[in-house]
């Protein structure tokens, strides 16, 4: 049984997430030749200010927009 962990910033729209998951789903079935149903997908969203790239956190203003 296949388990995929998907970790996002969270914010995109819930239909492009739906999408993702069912699409990754579809992509490791066919991929593995594994049954569908024995595929499990979870979305982890963080919110941007547990989010960081070194000290930058996603939620920090864009540089020169302060």
């Amino acid at each position: 049984m296949p388990i995929i962990h998907i970790t996002l910033v969270a914010g995109r729209d819930n239909a492009k997430v739906e999408r993702c998951i069912r699409e990754v789903a579809r992509t490791v079935a066919d991929t593995l030749d594994a049954p569908l149903d024995t595929i499990r997908v979870m979305v982890n969203e963080v919110p941007a200010a547990r989010f960081a790239v070194g000290d930058r956190l996603k939620s920090d203003p864009a540089p020169g927009n302060t």
